[in-house]
């Protein structure tokens, strides 16, 4: 069948727009590990290196750098997967149950970290990813619960707490409402881009802390027709980023 006689494509939807926010993390990175952490970062990492990005390295979270396809592609021995983190070549997307207007980040717990609310996944690697490579953070759910004034732990470490540090930078928060970086000044967070249907007095309503806006937001970039058939028939026929992602 030819590109002519395809069936028209649907238009995107809110899930798709986060999965290309994700893979333009990792525009023309060259040769590093992408670690998406989350399905919509995973499936945004694969599309990366299957168009713009194709020296990128995905790796099966354990030994192996796998191909898009899950296939295995080399070795990754602990040694070099560790100069890789320490080194800055690495570009890794985690989670973020709190995020503040630095970009401190925290995974740990809700509350007093002595007797908290709630226990959370702890501090994991993060304070290692955040200043030893460039670190971005996926929010499939925006609200002031999650983009507060000032996190309650710092687990991934911001810019504020990060003097010093070589390989330490935050290029960018995704969300389902938008994307976002701290390309200001003081380097506090930025709203970078509004996806469609989405309005800044939404994203204002949503985050608990006032964020640096532009004069003029754009929208998030519109995946291709190649990009949303790589999604949909190659990277995700199951749809599995609806989960994630509601219509």
């Amino acid at each position: 069948m030819t590109e002519t006689t395809r069936t028209p494509l649907l238009p995107p939807t809110r899930a798709e727009y986060c999965v290309i926010a994700c893979a333009e993390a990792w525009r023309d990175a060259g040769e590093i590990l992408a670690s998406p952490m989350g399905l919509i970062p995973s499936v945004g990492a694969r599309l990366a290196r299957l168009t713009f990005a194709p020296d990128l390295l995905l790796t099966d979270g354990e030994a192996m750098v796998v191909r898009p396809d899950g296939t295995t592609e080399g070795w990754l021995p602990y040694r070099q997967h560790l100069t890789l983190v320490t080194g800055g070549r690495r570009h890794v997307m985690m989670g973020a149950s709190q995020i503040d207007r630095y970009g401190n980040q925290n995974i740990s717990c809700v509350g007093d970290w002595e007797r908290p609310k709630r226990q959370l996944l702890g501090v994991r690697g993060a304070p290692v990813n955040t200043l030893n490579n460039p670190t971005s953070y996926w929010v499939p759910r925006h609200s002031r619960r999650v983009f507060v004034e000032k996190v309650d732990m710092v687990c991934g470490v911001g810019y504020d707490h990060a003097a010093g540090a070589r390989f330490h930078r935050v290029p960018r928060v995704v969300s389902d409402l938008g994307v976002f970086d701290f390309a200001t000044p003081d380097h506090t967070m930025r709203l970078a881009s509004l996806h469609p249907g989405v309005t800044l007095d939404q994203v204002r309503e949503a985050t608990a802390f006032d964020l640096a806006v532009p004069d003029v937001v754009p929208p998030t970039r519109e995946p291709t027709a190649a990009e949303l058939r790589l999604i949909r028939e190659v990277i995700d026929p199951v749809n599995n980023r609806a989960r994630e992602v509601g219509a």
